[in-house]
């Protein structure tokens, strides 16, 4: 009985843990599309493609996005690689 509770937390904390990465990913996706413009599911891949060339989870770097939003900076090599793929994103636009 007590490991059913016990595996019933650990579970519900998982559970809170990917509700909250979620939002914070969601929040990021609207971020990059105001800034590209683009669809919802080519900011997903733009912002796959900066976690995984930056060697970063993806909440984490949509977490540091995020957190743009409230005066901090975002990490250096993030910023560059979220610029380069921007750019890929719209060749045309050389921001």
């Amino acid at each position: 009985m007590l490991a059913e509770v016990h595996e019933l937390r650990v579970t519900n904390e998982q559970l809170r843990q990917a509700l909250a990465s979620h939002a914070v990913i969601d929040q990021a996706r609207g971020m990059v599309m105001a800034l590209a413009p683009c669809s919802s599911d080519m900011a997903w891949d733009l912002l796959v493609e900066v976690s995984q060339h930056c060697n970063i989870k993806l909440r984490d770097v949509a977490a540091a996005l995020v957190a743009t939003t409230k005066g901090r900076s975002l990490p250096e090599p993030m910023q560059s690689e979220l610029r380069r793929a921007l750019r890929r994103l719209h060749p045309a636009d050389r921001r």
